[in-house]
C-alpha cells in the first residue's frame, strides 16, 4: 500500500507513475476524502478543546457550589458529538484505506518503459539451447509417452488442469524441491520454513491479493480461509505486526508449498501439460531488508534462482519487466525465462520482486535502528526459486533423447539414487 500522504502530496507524480503502467488515479475522490477527514479531524479537536475548557469550568464551579444542571448536559451533548465525529473519522479512514489498497505499487526509476511484456528487456543470458537431430516432443506427450504424468486420470479425480505423477516423474519432482530447498539453504544463507498452506483474509491482504484479485483465489466454504496461491502470503505474514532490530535484518526465508490459483481470464492460453494449472509445487525465496539494501538483496535473490538454472544445465535469460507488465505489489521485477525446445522460445520459470515497502505497510511490518530510534517500513522481496512444475517441464523438453528417453540433470541424480535416465 502506498503512503496516503505521499500520494496526496506528489499527486502528479504518482498519476505519472502509475500511468506508465497502465493503471489510473482518481485524484479527485482522494482529495474530497482527505479534505473530509481534516474537517472532521478539526471539528473533533474542537470540541476536544471545548469540553476541557468548560470541564475545568464546571470543576472550579463544583467547588465553589456554582455548577449549573445546564452546563453539565450540555457537555454531555458535546461528547455525544464527539463520539458521532469519532465513528464517522473511522468510517471515512477504512474508506480511504480500501481506496488506497486497490493502487498498485509506483514502478522504481530504474524499471524500463513499455505498454506489455513485448517491452521487457532482455539484461543476460546463459547457456545454449540444445540442438536436436529430431523434432522435439511437448513435455505433456513426452511425459504420458513414459507414463510419468497423466492429465486424464487427473482430470476424473478432479478436473481439467490437474496433473497426476506416476514413478520417476513423482521422484522427479520430489527431487526438484529438495535439490531447490538445499541449494537456497546451505549455500545461501536462506531459513527453510513449512508454513501453513492456508491463510487468512488478512495475510492476503497484507501481500496484496486482497481485495483486487479475489477471483484468482481458492476461497473454502463456509471457512474465512483461502488455500495458498504462494508461499509469499504465509512468509510476508509471519512477521505481521512486529518491529524488528535492525541487527536482524536481512531476514531470508524459504520454503516450498503447493500453490493454488483459480487463473481466471487464462482459459486458452497455455493450459496445456504443467505450465498453467491450478495446483502446483513451487519454492518460494522471501527477504526482509532495511531499505537501503533491497535493491542489492533482488540481485542476489535473482542469482540463486539462476543458479538452480545453471546447475540443471538449462538455457535460460534474464528479462526486467517493464512497467506496464509489473506484477500489483512490484517496484522491480526480474524474470527468469527457461528455453523451451517445443515451443522454441524461452518461457517464464521465476520472478523475483522488490516491493519497497509497499507490503510492510500493508502488512505493518516495521524495524528498529536503534533503542530509542523510531520504527520504519522495512522493505520486502519475494522470488520463485523455482516453480518446480515448470522446471520439470523444461527437463522434459531439453534431455529428451532420440530413442524417447530422457536424461537426468547430473545435480538431480544424487536426489534420485542415482538415476540417471528416464525411459
Amino acid at each position: 500500500m502506498l503512503d496516503g500522504k505521499f500520494v496526496l502530496d506528489n499527486l502528479d507524480l504518482v498519476q505519472k507513475k502509475l500511468a506508465s503502467r497502465g493503471a489510473a488515479l482518481d485524484a479527485s475522490e482522494l482529495l474530497s476524502l482527505s479534505e473530509e477527514r481534516r474537517g472532521l479531524l478539526k471539528r473533533s479537536e474542537d470540541l476536544r478543546a471545548e469540553r476541557n475548557r468548560v470541564s475545568d469550568e464546571i470543576g472550579r464551579a463544583k467547588k465553589d457550589g456554582r455548577a449549573s444542571a445546564s452546563e453539565i448536559e450540555a457537555m454531555k451533548s458535546v461528547g455525544a458529538e464527539i463520539a458521532r465525529l469519532e465513528g464517522s473519522l473511522r468510517t471515512l479512514e477504512e474508506t480511504l484505506r480500501q481506496r488506497l489498497l486497490n493502487i498498485p505499487n509506483l514502478p522504481h526509476d530504474s524499471v524500463p518503459p513499455g505498454r506489455s511484456a513485448e517491452d521487457n528487456v532482455e539484461v543476460r543470458r546463459s547457456g545454449e539451447p540444445p540442438r536436436f537431430a529430431f523434432e522435439p516432443e511437448p513435455h505433456w506427450d513426452i511425459g504420458q509417452r513414459l507414463g510419468i504424468l497423466d492429465f486424464d486420470r487427473a482430470a476424473k479425480v478432479t478436473g481439467s488442469r490437474f496433473t497426476v505423477y506416476f514413478g520417476a516423474g513423482a521422484r522427479l519432482e520430489r527431487a526438484l524441491i529438495n535439490f531447490m530447498l538445499d541449494l537456497h539453504t546451505r549455500e545461501r544463507g536462506f531459513q527453510e520454513v513449512l508454513p501453513p498452506f492456508i491463510v487468512n483474509a488478512e495475510s492476503l491482504t497484507g501481500t496484496g491479493n486482497l481485495p483486487k484479485f479475489a477471483e484468482d483465489l481458492f476461497k473454502l466454504e463456509g471457512r474465512p480461509w483461502y488455500l495458498v496461491p504462494t508461499a509469499e502470503v504465509p512468509l510476508t505474514n509471519l512477521h505481521r505486526d512486529e518491529v524488528l532490530e535492525a541487527e536482524a535484518l536481512p531476514r531470508r526465508y524459504a520454503a516450498f508449498t503447493p500453490c493454488f490459483r483459480s487463473e481466471a481470464g487464462s482459459y486458452g492460453k497455455d493450459i496445456r501439460g504443467l505450465i498453467r494449472q491450478h495446483q502446483f509445487n513451487k519454492v518460494e525465496m522471501m527477504v526482509f531488508s532495511r531499505p537501503e539494501e533491497s535493491f542489492d538483496e533482488l540481485e542476489s535473490m535473482t542469482a540463486g534462482a539462476e543458479e538452480v538454472l545453471k546447475r540443471l544445465g538449462l538455457a535460460y535469460r534474464v528479462m526486467a519487466l517493464c512497467a506496464a507488465d509489473l506484477g500489483f505489489a512490484s517496484a522491480k521485477t526480474y524474470d527468469l525465462e527457461v528455453w523451451m525446445p517445443a515451443r522454441g522460445k524461452y518461457m517464464e520459470i521465476s520472478s523475483c520482486s522488490n516491493c519497497l515497502d509497499f507490503q510492510a505497510r500493508r502488512a505493518n511490518v516495521r524495524f528498529r535502528r536503534g533503542a530509542k530510534a523510531k520504527p520504519e517500513f522495512l522493505h520486502t522481496l519475494n522470488g520463485s526459486g523455482l516453480a518446480v512444475g515448470r522446471t520439470v517441464s523444461a527437463i522434459l523438453e531439453n534431455g529428451q533423447q532420440a530413442d524417447g528417453s530422457v536424461l537426468i540433470p547430473e545435480a538431480l541424480r544424487p536426489y534420485m539414487d542415482g538415476l540417471a535416465r528416464i525411459g
